[in-house]
């Protein structure tokens, strides 16, 4: 970074140049954009001609920015691993899906493909024809299509205990025998993409007109090839258990390295992968001192902390009242807890895993609430960080990256503020 006194040279010969003025002083946009961001940045300047008594003063108005569309991470993220263009709307394949929710970025080197309708034909014959089982989405692969609303409905099944959907079934289901036609089903779909996209931003929550009329992998699989057949409860609870164990199964294997059974640094590394916390050297300092070389967890005992995951919400709420006033807690705390939420025990190996890891001081407790905390960031995968987008973004980052350079200006000439 260069010291004030190059700051200043360089705006000296720029405000000397005639052109420049007379170019400022006929496009008000550029100069107002140009000033904007230096006036922004804190860096102020006034230069005095030799053969003037006044200095050269640039009056910038104020002009309002132009509206620019912002999407939320979802919907980002998705167009980012979508490969597939149907009617001009953008859909992934299951092969795209489960990358979406392992991978932090898609090294994407071909163009999305745009299909025709025989293709599109040709899949929903497939997904009609496919068996349940946990390597549905891996059988399929590339041979498939899967919506935006679609993919914020999966990623709640990856999220959230099924107790929600079995009331949502419930509270469609008319005549009580735990079944719904297609027409109901994308009903459900519509009110889990509400609730998930809380705060949508503007053009994000409302489906492109005609791409709920667009049949997909996931309807064809549920309902039939022409939508003729109904959805019965259990079948569902089948599909949400397959696709939980195929996702499962496939981040056990990416951070095992392939191997029947994970590493407990292997396991702390899949904890912490998508957290972004300010203990995080600490964890992973706690890591390298107290957990021992060549101990492992097994695919068993990983299955059930994903399922302790998944009911996350319940847990806090059992800590509340097992807890007082926020205390940390100690292992068996954690576990009655973990038990009354999930029903489940989780393995001695896993929970002493946790503790090491996030004992900060060395008293065999845990703030649940900072573990709560990484474990959110953790089930959102990396989702939680806005991405700042637009005019009004850009200028924001024009501010701070000025304001980093006036400080790095001020160090260099030894300035003591």
């Amino acid at each position: 970074m260069a010291s004030w006194g190059r700051v200043y040279n360089i705006l000296r010969n720029f405000a000397r140049t005639p052109r420049v003025l007379t170019a400022l002083g006929q496009s008000r946009t550029v100069g107002t954009g140009v000033f904007a961001s230096l006036v922004g940045g804190g860096v102020i300047y006034q230069h005095y001609e030799a053969s003037r008594t006044f200095p050269v003063v640039v009056y910038a108005e104020e002009t309002q920015e132009t509206a620019v569309p912002v999407r939320s991470a979802r919907r980002i993220r998705f167009n980012q691993f979508a490969s597939l263009i149907y009617e001009q709307e953008v859909y992934m394949t299951p092969r795209d899906f489960l990358f979406s929710v392992m991978l932090e970025n898609v090294d994407r080197k071909l163009r999305k493909k745009e299909l025709k309708k025989e293709e599109v034909d040709k899949m929903l014959t497939t997904a009609s024809r496919a068996q349940a089982d946990n390597n549905l989405f891996r059988n399929v692969g590339d041979n498939g299509l899967i919506s935006y609303t679609e993919y914020l409905f999966l990623l709640t099944i990856l999220t959230k205990p099924g107790t929600g959907f079995h009331i949502a079934f419930k509270m469609l289901d008319d005549d009580g025998n735990e079944q719904v036609d297609k027409k109901e089903f994308l009903k459900l779909k519509n009110i889990i993409r509400k609730k998930k996209e809380k705060n949508p931003k503007e053009g994000d929550n409302k489906p492109t007109a005609g791409v709920e009329d667009v049949n997909t992998t996931l309807q064809a699989f549920f309902f039939g090839r022409h939508g003729e057949n109904k959805l019965q409860y259990k079948e569902f609870q089948r599909f949400m258990e397959d696709l939980q164990a195929e996702v499962q199964e496939m981040e056990f294997l990416q951070f095992s390295k392939g191997m029947d059974t994970m590493r407990r640094e292997d396991f702390a590394e899949w904890l912490l992968h998508y957290t972004n916390e300010e203990d995080n050297d600490a964890y992973w300092e706690n890591m390298r001192k107290r957990i021992p070389a060549g101990e492992s967890i097994t695919f068993a005992e990983f299955k059930a902390f994903c399922l302790f995951t998944n009911n996350l919400e319940d847990f806090a709420f059992t800590m509340k009242l097992i807890s007082e006033a926020n205390r940390p807690v100690g292992k068996a705390q954690f576990k009655r807890a973990v038990r009354i939420a999930t029903g489940h025990d989780l393995s001695e190996n896993v929970l002493d895993t946790v503790f090491k890891i996030f004992d900060l001081d060395g008293d065999n407790c845990l703030s649940h609430k900072e573990f709560l905390g990484v474990m959110h960031d953790r089930m959102l995968r990396g989702l939680k960080v806005q991405h700042r987008l637009g005019l009004s973004g850009y200028w924001k980052c024009v501010k701070q990256e000025t304001l980093k350079g006036a400080q790095e200006a001020l160090s260099e000439s030894g300035s003591p503020f």
